[in-house]
C-alpha cells in the first residue's frame, strides 16, 4: 500500500497521490513533495518516506474545500530512530495543515507486541511502546476509523518444508493432504481469470457478510499488480472446475494474502487448506522471508468476527503479531469531531448499498 502501483489504483477513485521523501543532508534531515509524474531518481537514498493520499471530499459549497489525508501502511522509515520518526510525524502534520485537511490519518506496520494478548507467548515491543508515547505526546489520537487490519498473523518461511509443515496443527497438515487425495490440484492464475475470481469473492462476501467493492475496482487492482510482477493468483480445481482462490501480493521480501474466496462446491475436499499451503512455498521460492495472512481479532474472543478465520491462520503455525493501528491528528478539530459523528452513519449506509449491489451482480 506505500507502491506507485498502489497510488495508481487509488488515482482512479478519487484520491491525490502525493510522494513524500525525507533525505539526510548533512546534519539535517530535508522533506521534497512531488507527484508521482513529477518524481525523478535522487542520488542518495531515503531515509523515510511516505504514500500520501489525498482526497476532496464531494459536494457543493463548503464541502467541497474539504480534505481528508491518509497515509496507508505508512510512513516507511526505521522506527527505532527517534529523532527521524518525530521530523517525519511533525511535517506530516505540517503537509496536513498545508493542504488544509481536516485530519492526517497514519497506519504504520509499528509493531505493538507479539503472541495472544495475556498468553504466555504475549511480549510487549519497547519500540511500539515508544512510539505510541511520542504520538500521544504530538496531539495524535487513536483512530475509530481502523481502515486496515490493526493484527495480523506471520509465518516465518526461513524453514524447511518439513519444519513448516510440523509447525501447523495437527487438523491442518490432514486437511492438506486430504485435499492432495481427493484431486484437487492448483494452477496459477492470469489476466483471463479475472471474472471468475470475482464472481467467487463476491459469492463469499454474500456467504460471510462482509461488504466489496464494484467489480471494475477489483479487475483495475488485481491487473495492475500481476502485471508489474507483484502479485499472484492462484486457484484450486477440482475436475478442471475453479473451486477456491487467493491473490497473494509480494514486495521487498516478504507476502501478504490479502484476498481469499471459494465456492459452497467441494468444500469438503478442503481447497483452501492446499491453497495455503502451496501459497507459502511459491513464496519460499520467491525469497520471501515472511507470509503475512494479513488480519487477525482485534479482540482473541470466540465472539469476534475474526474468530473463526483466526483459528484457520493459527492451523497454519502463524504467530500473532499487533500493531500500533491507525492514528489521527486533527488539523481542524472542530469538523474533525463532526466529520466522525457523521462517518459511521455514511459507512453504515454504503455496506448495506454495497450488499445489494453484491448481489446483483452475482445473480442472487
Amino acid at each position: 500500500m506505500q507502491t506507485s502501483e498502489w497510488a495508481k489504483i487509488k488515482a482512479q477513485t478519487g484520491w491525490l497521490p502525493l510522494f513524500r521523501a525525507w533525505y539526510s543532508r548533512g546534519d539535517s534531515l530535508e522533506a521534497d513533495t512531488f507527484r508521482m509524474s513529477a518524481w525523478e531518481p535522487h542520488s542518495t537514498q531515503p531515509a523515510a518516506a511516505a504514500l500520501v493520499l489525498q482526497r476532496t471530499l464531494s459536494g457543493g459549497g463548503f464541502s467541497a474545500r474539504l480534505r481528508i489525508i491518509y497515509v496507508p501502511k505508512g510512513p516507511l522509515l526505521d522506527w527505532e530512530n527517534i529523532p527521524l520518526r518525530r521530523k517525519v510525524l511533525a511535517d506530516l502534520k505540517t503537509l496536513a495543515n498545508r493542504q488544509g485537511a481536516i485530519f492526517i490519518k497514519i497506519d504504520p506496520d509499528v509493531v505493538m507486541g507479539k503472541g495472544v494478548p495475556n498468553s504466555f507467548e504475549d511480549q510487549l515491543s519497547p519500540v511500539g511502546q515508544s512510539v505510541l508515547a511520542d504520538l500521544q505526546e504530538q496531539g495524535w489520537h487513536l483512530s475509530d476509523e481502523q481502515v486496515q487490519f490493526r493484527n495480523t498473523v506471520l509465518i516465518d518461511l526461513r524453514a524447511t518444508e518439513d519444519e513448516l509443515l510440523a509447525r501447523m496443527k495437527q487438523k491442518t497438515r490432514y486437511n492438506i493432504r486430504l485435499a492432495e487425495r481427493k484431486g484437487v490440484t492448483i494452477r496459477a492464475g492470469n489476466q483471463d481469470d479475472l471474472h471468475l475470481l470475482y464472481q467467487m469473492y463476491a459469492e463469499t462476501s454474500i456467504r460471510d457478510g462482509f461488504v466489496i467493492r464494484p467489480a471494475e475496482y477489483y479487475y483495475k487492482t488485481w491487473k495492475t499488480f500481476i502485471q508489474a510482477g507483484s502479485a499472484e493468483a492462484l486457484i484450486a480445481e477440482v475436475n478442471g472446475e475453479g473451486v477456491a482462490a487467493v491473490i497473494v501480493f509480494t514486495f521487498a521480501g516478504k507476502s501478504w494474502y490479502v484476498y481469499g474466496m471459494s465456492r459452497e462446491s467441494h468444500r469438503e475436499k478442503m481447497p483452501n487448506y492446499l491453497l495455503q499451503w502451496q501459497a507459502m512455498l511459491r513464496a519460499q521460492n520467491r525469497g520471501c522471508a515472511l507470509y503475512d495472512l494479513w488480519g487477525a481479532p482485534d479482540e482473541f474472543i470466540e465472539t469476534d468476527s475474526l474468530w473463526r478465520v483466526y483459528r484457520f491462520k493459527e492451523g497454519l503455525g502463524g504467530k500473532v503479531v499487533r500493531h500500533i493501528g491507525a492514528w489521527d491528528f486533527p488539523t481542524r478539530p472542530l469538523i474533525y469531531r463532526l466529520y466522525t459523528k457523521i462517518l459511521p452513519n455514511i459507512l453504515e449506509f454504503m455496506r448495506q448499498k454495497g450488499k445489494v449491489s453484491t448481489r446483483k451482480n452475482v445473480g442472487i
